[in-house]
């Protein structure tokens, strides 16, 4: 049997909390995670270098280190909420080339992803599409 497996690719399950990494660095937390930090208006990031453990905490929105969030679709207070942590992923040399998914749980208020789990690898709509076309035209010239 030549089964594939359907990698669904971009929406997590809503009630399960999620964090993604995308290409270049972007954060971005569904509405789960973010409600377990309480919806901060920002947050720090932390680094265990010797457990490869980031850590997100709530952060005052005036302090020097800390990163805004924000609403992907700001008017309309929906979707999930971004940071922009390109300059954190680049201090910590995390490969950002594809964007990843992890399952974060919070430890004494501080939302931690643990990379020494791969990430489950996100495949956009617009990717997909791409793919199927390339798979499409690669079968044609069989």
């Amino acid at each position: 049997m030549g089964f594939e497996l359907f990698e669904k690719g971009s929406a997590p399950v809503s009630s399960v909390p999620s964090l993604t990494i995308q290409r270049r660095g972007l954060m971005s937390l569904n509405d789960a995670a973010f409600k377990l930090l309480k919806e901060p208006l920002a947050v720090h990031f932390l680094w265990d270098s010797e457990q490869r453990l980031i850590g997100i905490r709530a952060a005052a929105p005036n302090d020097l280190n800390a990163y805004p969030t924000r609403r992907q679709n700001q008017a309309k207070g929906t979707g999930p909420v971004l940071i922009a942590g390109t300059l954190f992923t680049r201090f910590i040399g995390l490969d950002t080339t594809e964007a990843r998914r992890w399952a974060p749980e919070l430890r004494d208020d501080t939302l931690i992803v643990d990379l020494k789990v791969e990430g489950t690898r996100v495949i956009s709509n617009r990717e997909r599409s791409r793919r199927s076309s390339a798979q499409e035209k690669l079968d044609t010239e069989d």
